[in-house]
């Protein structure tokens, strides 16, 4: 039952501490379940990152379950984990978005949104634009004919996304099945 509470007080202070994303996160876990507890060996925690990196999912939270697993034996081990490490980011959110329903009329929340819009449009545009390579989209002077299918598809995918509400998923899936076609 004590190594269930260390487990839990551990990967809750990691979710809470671990700024930065799941690859972050890796250096607290390998410094409390390595070092501090001994609860696995480097070579087991290098095993652990190779795998949490195959499988889908935030690698953070892999790594938190693949650990609790070996630490204890058990299933009871990776759900603990697994709760620890969420738990605080849960919390945060859902205190926020409390916060956010009650105020969410107050004019200084207001603006705040009203300068975040235009900034998360600008992020999207910026992923986006960084995604319109020649690995992606090819050239006209490497491959005209790959160059062009490129552009077709992303304007047909954007229009028919756009003004004809066609689910994003459903075009991913049409793209795929052309580009397999085309190429």
């Amino acid at each position: 039952m004590m190594l269930f509470i260390q487990l839990f007080y551990t990967f809750f202070k990691i979710g809470l501490f671990g700024f930065g994303g799941g690859y972050a996160m890796l250096s607290l876990i390998q410094g409390e379940v390595v070092t501090r507890y001994g609860w696995i060996s480097p070579q087991e925690f290098t095993d652990i990152v190779a795998v949490s990196q195959m499988t889908p999912g935030p690698i953070g939270i892999n790594a938190a379950t693949y650990v609790g697993y070996m630490a204890t034996g058990s299933a009871w081990g990776s759900a603990v984990a697994t709760l620890a490490v969420v738990l605080p980011s849960f919390i945060l959110m859902l205190s926020i978005s409390k916060l956010l329903l009650k105020y969410r009329k107050h004019p200084i929340v207001e603006a705040i949104f009203s300068g975040l819009r235009p900034a998360i449009v600008g992020l999207l545009a910026a992923a986006a634009l960084t995604l319109m390579t020649t690995a992606n989209f090819s050239s006209p002077d490497a491959d005209l004919r790959a160059f062009i299918i490129s552009c077709v598809l992303f304007v047909t995918t954007f229009v028919a996304t756009r003004y004809f509400k066609i689910n994003p998923i459903l075009m991913i899936l049409i793209a795929g099945a052309t580009g397999w076609v085309l190429y």
